[in-house]
């Protein structure tokens, strides 16, 4: 190519410079080949003024239904990835695997400029359409991308970034993707960069709900090596020890597939014996260290029992099964977790003293200097280590394992609410169903009605 001369180089002249002349990283490697895809493999025009394809409600149906259970896993996540972005003009966007968007969050007085773009729900954002974009590129290369403003192949979209994370199903197959985007052309780098990691983390938190949700039935096991060196992974195993499941970076990290899962491994093959691995059917997820038999690396490990498989499966517990983990492997635990070397909390035997005595008194009004006394500690020191010990203060952990208890009541029994809320130590039933609304997000009676 000639040098240009007399004007600005424009969008397509950099396209162009990049295909032409095979300028490296010009625009950064990962968009570099996608731009090549983009006018060898798909013929798109990168000057093309054409809107982004935008589909009818009836076809937004259609896409959506077989990835109802991904939407629903994935809401509460894209609400808190929203509340993350979206002072910075973002909008959330949950993609299938054709780049059509399904499902999102976004700023509703805001919809017909997000329309305009493209970026709003029923969007379609294939590469094979639109070029390289966050979406599209992250679908064709199966991995995070970062799209900003004049790395989009199609100069229309220039003043557009977005984010894109990839979803995997249980089976480590590319089930859906999630993207932030935004329509503010003056972006900055670092402003995006940002909203590429949340978009990871909040994706990978969907994939663990998926797996967790899929494996409900035994045991899961989230892992990560003590010193950070690889990412966290997902195992699920028989009540024999076996790996029956294992999420995308399980198999990517200890190199499984489905004919190795299929013959029955043993969790023994990735991780040395300890007597401490114990599978119980109990309610609460079991911590501990592990070395890795291939490297004696040491990782932090947790062990998730079954969740309740009846018919008339308690929804609470339900969502207690899928909350995600991970992201507390080795660092202060969830309310549900409970770490045997929290440094500065409480040993396991006074946490399960605790429990135990919290569990079994439940109908009475349980203090803190009761709970105090029964592991010998002052009232301040107590409720400090308790906190670093399970994730909360006492008194939360308590109004927490009231809630569960009358949640299992209510799809176990047919008592009245106002019986349930006082069998629970609820002053009455107001007391019982404020508190009930607030950690479940419905009412007890539509909780028991839904379990039917």
């Amino acid at each position: 190519m000639g040098k240009l001369t007399g004007r600005r180089p424009s969008h397509r002249d950099h396209i162009d410079s990049v295909l032409d002349c095979g300028v490296e990283g010009f625009r950064g490697d990962q968009v570099s080949e996608s731009w090549r895809r983009s006018a060898v493999d798909h013929h798109i025009d990168p000057e093309s003024r054409t809107s982004p394809h935008i589909i009818t409600q009836s076809e937004l149906k259609i896409s959506r239904e077989p990835l109802e259970n991904i939407i629903l896993q994935a809401k509460e996540e894209m609400d808190r990835l929203y509340a993350i972005v979206r002072h910075a003009g973002y909008v959330v966007l949950l993609c299938n695997t054709q780049g059509i968007a399904i499902h999102h969050r976004g700023n509703e007085t805001m919809s017909d400029r997000f329309r305009y773009w493209g970026t709003w729900l029923g969007g379609v954002w294939s590469e094979e359409l639109e070029g390289t974009n966050g979406i599209g590129t992250c679908i064709t290369e199966q991995r995070p991308i970062s799209v900003h403003l004049d790395q989009h192949f199609r100069s229309r979209h220039v003043g557009l970034s977005c984010a894109g994370a990839p979803i995997f199903d249980a089976n480590g197959i590319l089930a859906a993707i999630l993207d932030t985007s935004s329509i503010v052309p003056e972006l900055a780098s670092q402003s995006h960069a940002l909203a590429l990691a949340a978009t990871i983390t909040s994706a990978r938190a969907i994939e663990e709900r998926l797996f967790r949700e899929h494996f409900h039935d035994i045991w899961t096991v989230a892992a990560a090596p003590c010193d950070e060196s690889r990412p966290a992974i997902l195992l699920a195993i028989d009540h024999d020890k076996r790996i029956v499941g294992a999420d995308r970076m399980a198999r990517k990290t200890c190199g499984l597939d489905d004919r190795l899962l299929e013959k029955g491994l043993r969790l023994s093959t990735l991780f040395e014996e300890n007597p401490s691995v114990v599978l119980s059917n109990d309610e609460e997820d079991v911590a501990l260290q592990l070395v890795r038999s291939n490297d004696a690396q040491l990782w932090y490990v947790l062990i998730t029992p079954p969740g309740l498989v009846s018919k008339r499966r308690s929804l609470l517990g339900a969502e207690t099964h899928t909350r995600p983990r991970i992201g507390s492997l080795g660092s202060s635990p969830g309310p549900a977790i409970l770490k045997e070397d929290a440094h500065g909390g409480l040993p396991p035997a006074s946490i399960r003293r605790v429990r135990d005595y919290i569990d079994s008194h439940l109908i009475a009004n349980i203090t803190i200097e009761t709970l105090a006394t029964t592991v010998g500690l002052s009232v301040y020191h107590f409720a400090r280590a308790f906190k670093q010990s399970i994730g909360m203060p006492p008194h939360e952990f308590i109004l927490r394992r009231r809630v569960q208890r009358a949640d299992q009541m209510l799809h176990r029994t047919e008592l009245p609410l106002s019986e349930i809320a006082a069998a629970v130590g609820f002053s009455d039933q107001s007391h019982f169903a404020r508190h009930f609304r607030r950690q479940t997000g419905m009412t007890p009676g539509a909780a028991r009605w839904t379990q039917r």
